[in-house]
């Protein structure tokens, strides 16, 4: 069990306080990291980070607006002033303003969510390159979608009115083909670039069987006959940020319950 364990790491998770990011943050922070956990919305990292300080991990919460290029440069500076380096980062933070289907999307609510989740998603990862690359070690983790490996299947939402937007797939596509890039280029500095395609999720048992029909067309849809639920992410990120995963870069491990086996 020592190749999962992550202590003297220190570990950035972005979206840190949200649904996944909430799970991925107190995972690393069992595996004895150093957790980091940054968004716009300090208080909720705050929070998290007390509780799991409570429970004996090491967490602090830094504010981080992906869509500021100052507020990037600034998270970077002060983690690495606080913590001495990043050796993991998490991709996860995730703008969904604007998203819809084609005909209704415009090109503010595509520029704004495109600057969070293309262009900030760059930039962080640019400025946390370099200390890593210096020391020559270091891992980056994207936190994709099954929307960046399959386009959406529309007759699931049913007459729900729910949808998944253009901007979103587009997004997670990118996403999976930057991992790959940026798996290729900085392999040689011993810097690992792997991705996580989650599929469906249903936090907190949030989504009910009786009078949900988008549940129950996925369930039907889905091999292991489920969303995930909140613990389904923790392994899959703490073994990718692990010695358990060491030979392993430029991967996009598909986390769906067989949902693309179809």
């Amino acid at each position: 069990m020592e190749l999962f364990r992550l202590d003297s790491k220190v570990a950035v998770v972005t979206g840190g306080s949200g649904l996944y990011g909430a799970h991925i943050s107190a995972a690393l922070a069992q595996a004895g990291a150093a957790v980091v956990i940054a968004s716009r919305g300090v208080a909720e990292c705050e929070a998290l980070a007390a509780k799991l300080r409570g429970e004996g991990a090491d967490a602090v919460a830094l504010p981080l607006d992906l869509g500021d290029e100052a507020s990037i440069q600034s998270f970077v500076a002060q983690t690495l002033e606080r913590c001495g380096r990043i050796d993991i980062l998490v991709n996860n933070a995730v703008s969904r303003v604007g998203l819809a289907d084609l005909e209704q999307t415009e090109a503010g609510g595509w520029s704004a969510a495109e600057q969070v989740n293309g262009l900030g998603t760059m930039l962080l990862t640019k400025a946390v390159v370099p200390s890593m690359r210096e020391r020559r070690e270091g891992n980056i983790i994207n936190i994709s979608s099954i929307q960046g490996i399959l386009g959406p299947n529309f007759p699931v939402y049913g007459n729900t009115g729910r949808t998944s937007g253009i901007e979103y797939t587009y997004n997670k596509w990118g996403l999976v083909g930057m991992t790959k890039w940026l798996a290729n280029y900085y392999g040689p500095y011993n810097i690992r670039v792997n991705s996580i395609s989650p599929g469906g999720y249903n936090p907190s048992g949030a989504l009910e069987d009786d009078n949900d029909e988008f549940l129950r067309n996925y369930k039907v849809r889905t091999p292991l006959g489920r969303m995930a639920d909140d613990d389904d992410i923790k392994g899959a990120v703490v073994y990718l940020a692990s010695r358990a995963s060491s030979y392993i870069t430029g991967h996009n491990l598909v986390m769906d319950g067989g949902w693309s086996n179809w």
